[in-house]
This record gives C-alpha cells, structure tokens and sequence, in this order.
C-alpha cells in the first residue's frame, strides 16, 4: 500500500504560491490568444508539451530526480497524460462551438468533479466548505457572463466538451493523488503527462490539418515561449508539488481566481473591457475562498 500522502491545510506560503499559479495561469490565456492568429491552437498544445518536456527532463538531471526507474507509476502515469492530452484536445475542439466566456465556466466546474471524487482519497468538504465552492463559482459566473439562454445544438455540444475538459483536468488530479504518482517526484509526473499528451496533440494538429500561414511573428513566438517555458515548465511543477503535499479540495478553489485573472490580463494586455460585475466577482470569489479554507 501506498504512503498516504500529506493533507496539510493551507498555510500562507501555500497561499501566496497559488495567486502567482493562478495569475500566471490566467496570463496564460492572453498568450494563446495572442499566438493562435500565427499558430494554430493544437500546434501551440503540441509545442509546448515537446518543449517543456526537454526543460522538466534536464531539470530532474540538473537534480538527480530518476525519470526512469521502476516504481510502479508507468501505469498510472500513462492514465494521466492521456486524461491530460483529452483535457486540451477537449478545450481547443469546444472552442471551435461555444464561446470563451462559456468555456472558462464550464472549464471551471474541475473543483466540483475534484471535490465529488476527493472523497475516495478521504478528503471531505464540510457543508460551509461546499457554499464556498459554490460562492466561488458563482463569482466567476458573474464574472464571465451567464451563459444565455436559446443556444443552439452546436453551442450545447461545445458546452458539454468543455464540461468535460473540467472533468478531465479534475480526474488527472485525483489520479496523481490516488496511485503511486503522490510519492513519485513532480518531475516524474509531469514528464509523463507531456510525454504522452505531446503525440497525442501533434497527431491531433495533423487530422486537424492545422498549417502555419508564414513565419510566426516575434510576439506569437514569445508568447509561445512564455506557455512552454513557464508555465508548463516551471508553474505545472509547482503544482503537482503542491497537491501532493496540500489538501487537494482546497487547493483546486483557487483555481476560481484564474478566470478574473484572465481577464483582468485581457484588459492590461489586449484592452478588453472589464464589466462593473468585476468587482462583486471578485468579492464572490474571495469569500468562498475564506469559505473553502475554514478547518472542516
């Protein structure tokens, strides 16, 4: 049986480490937005698993992490980076349908799949817990927009994919904590999920016949370099770090604050317009962080 790994409730270094993911995350969004006009979105998906798995592979060299002992994780890993890959082939295909206003809701409901399925590894969430979750998610509903009503079957259907990419996001989650993968490094978990979902996007770009339409310009390719690099490279690391030492349920209610940063970004960065709704999302999401993290 498997150590049962660390549920420590969130301290203020755990705190401070999660806004930084969450902003960084949230910028993120810019940037694919930025890039999609010269790269397609599956290449920009493919690209940056490839890239961010050369950079987690010397890293674990750079610190003597094994990449390739046997430990019993092959398994579980290879679960993982198919559940990841589906996660972004799901969210890339969605938008093609539904709008991103609705997406990013739908993408949103992970911490409820996360909390339902947290129960198997032992995590409960007390019901002042579940109304911060709720609190939460209202606040990026505000936040976003309320999906209208009289969509049409194409919209439902990007709708359910996006539905799913949540779910998919959350079940990689409760996987990592679940198997072997809670005890293993991060390097070695996030190296399988880019190594595995890195063919699965390139194949994904090639059915999709997606082509470049010339040279990609000097911002898409930073852009690109700040996905791969940072935020796969480094941020993805921090994180399956911090799952396996911090009470998942928790951790993933941060995860709310990523749309209100993205979209604040969207307003510093391609002048978007930012609703006065911006601000009672905002206190939504606070109070239900305040909520989520109260010891059960």
């Amino acid at each position: 049986m498997n150590p049962k790994p660390q549920q420590r409730p969130l301290d203020a270094t755990a705190i401070a480490i999660m806004l930084m993911l969450c902003l960084s995350w949230g910028l993120n969004q810019v940037a694919v937005k930025i890039a999609i006009a010269d790269i397609p979105p599956f290449a920009q998906a493919a690209v940056r698993s490839f890239g961010a798995l050369i950079i987690v592979a010397v890293w674990a060299w750079w610190r003597g992490v094994p990449l390739f002992t046997r430990d019993g994780t092959l398994a579980a890993g290879i679960v993982a980076g198919v559940l990841f890959g589906l996660e972004f082939i799901l969210i890339y295909r969605g938008l093609v349908f539904t709008t991103a206003s609705r997406s990013a809701l739908f993408l949103y409901t992970a911490p409820f799949f996360i909390a339902l399925g947290a129960r198997a590894i032992g995590e409960r969430l007390v019901p002042m817990q579940w109304a911060g979750l709720v609190l939460s998610f209202a606040g990026v509903a505000v936040a976003l927009g309320v999906p209208e009503a009289g969509a049409d079957v194409w919209t439902l259907v990007g709708d359910v994919m996006l539905i799913g990419a949540g779910a998919a996001w959350s079940t990689t989650t409760l996987v990592i904590r679940a198997t072997r993968l809670a005890t293993a490094p991060a390097e070695k978990t996030l190296a399988y999920q880019l190594a595995v979902s890195a063919p699965i996007l390139a194949l994904c770009s090639v059915l999709a016949g997606e082509r470049l339409a010339g040279t990609p310009s000097v911002t898409s390719l930073s852009w690109l370099a700040y996905q791969t690099i940072w935020v796969v490279g480094i941020t993805y690391l921090i994180w399956f770090g911090m799952i396996r030492t911090y009470a998942t349920s928790r951790l993933s209610a941060f995860t709310f604050l990523t749309p209100l940063f993205g979209v604040t970004a969207g307003h510093a960065v391609l002048g978007d317009s930012i609703t006065p709704a911006f601000a009672l999302a905002a206190a939504l999401v606070i109070a239900g962080l305040v909520l989520v993290n109260r010891p059960g």
